[in-house]
């Protein structure tokens, strides 16, 4: 059976979440390209401030009763430094724009057509919130890493059938501790963006 996408909009609905949404963005993150290795503590508390966050958007995928995915969204004048301040110095009004942060689904969940539900409920949010454009960012990880898979899964063409492109010269670095490092690392991430 096909997941069911819906925007958690109650602040109870998305506290009441915050257990299942850490460990799939756990699981999530640990995979190419991010590498990430999380904690709980830090998941939790990551979650907590997003959810109560002034027009902030958490879309879940659920079946049979679990997450099996989540997006994320919000305007980008609420974001993190690391964000708004490389959207900012690249010219972009931050007060228009919307940042959809994280986009997690469970492998066995994909090619269903949650990614494009995800962006749907996400856009018109931000429509509604008065964006005139979104963005968001991925990793850059190099060619040669010595962790990349014999064959990734691309996702520059979902992205581009959705009118996202990536924003040349708009890079912005972010810290976390990959699974084969002892510390967190700084990481490139480029920015994708539209018009909406």
């Amino acid at each position: 059976m096909k997941p069911v996408v819906r925007s958690l909009l109650r602040p109870e609905d998305r506290l009441a979440a915050i257990p299942q949404l850490a460990a799939l963005r756990i699981a999530v993150f640990r995979d190419w390209p991010y590498l990430y290795d999380g904690t709980v503590e830090y998941e939790a508390e990551y979650l907590y401030e997003f959810a109560n966050e002034p027009g902030s958007v958490l879309v879940i995928a659920e079946q049979d009763q679990q997450i099996v995915g989540a997006a994320t969204a919000s305007p980008m004048a609420s974001q993190k430094a690391e964000f708004r301040d490389a959207a900012c110095a690249h010219g972009m009004d931050v007060d228009r724009l919307f940042y959809f942060g994280e986009s997690v689904l469970l492998p066995a969940c994909r090619g269903m057509g949650i990614g494009h539900a995800f962006f749907d409920e996400r856009e018109a949010a931000a429509r509604a919130a008065g964006a005139t454009a979104a963005t968001f960012c991925a990793v850059i990880r190099p060619e040669n890493h010595a962790m990349r898979p014999t064959d990734p899964r691309d996702l520059t063409p979902f992205w581009k059938s959705r009118g996202y492109m990536p924003v040349e010269g708009l890079t912005c670095d972010f810290d976390w501790k990959d699974i084969d490092q002892l510390n967190e690392t700084s990481h490139p991430m480029q920015f994708w963006s539209r018009s909406l």
